[in-house]
């Protein structure tokens, strides 16, 4: 995958250089038309390479289509936050439900349960580090 990758940078770089070099010449780029120019106060016009303003045209288109992105996607980021919280709200609520379920209801019955959950008799259990057969 990696080197596809570089592969794939390799290959933009080239193309990039290419269309550097086949637009060397000075183009003049202007903000606005020639009739509103001198209402606006100023030149609103710049004078740069071919090469430059296409570059700096493709950094604006991809600035503008994330920021057009974000805008689109601040939604499903706000339901995601909301679906995350609840979530964390259930999870809690669920928790809370283990402890107050799982928790004996009277002495006898923890009594029992401490039973169930120790050996009876330690030496009948197996010596560690053997596999013969529990007897019987």
């Amino acid at each position: 995958m990696r080197a596809i990758r570089v592969f794939f940078f390799v290959v933009l770089a080239v193309v990039l250089v290419l269309v550097a070099a086949a637009n060397r010449e000075f183009v003049t780029i202007s903000l606005l038309p020639e009739a509103l120019a001198p209402f606006a106060g100023g030149q609103w016009s710049l004078t740069m390479p071919g090469f430059v303003a296409l570059f700096l045209a493709m950094v604006f288109g991809v600035l503008v289509g994330l920021v057009w992105e974000w805008l689109r996607e601040s939604g499903l980021r706000a339901e995601s936050g909301r679906r995350a919280q609840h979530l964390a709200d259930l999870e809690r609520e669920v928790g809370h439900l283990r402890q107050t379920h799982a928790a004996p209801r009277d002495e006898v019955l923890a009594i029992l349960d401490d039973a169930a959950r120790k050996p009876a008799n330690p030496a009948a259990l197996p010596a560690q580090g053997t596999t013969l057969p529990a007897p019987r």
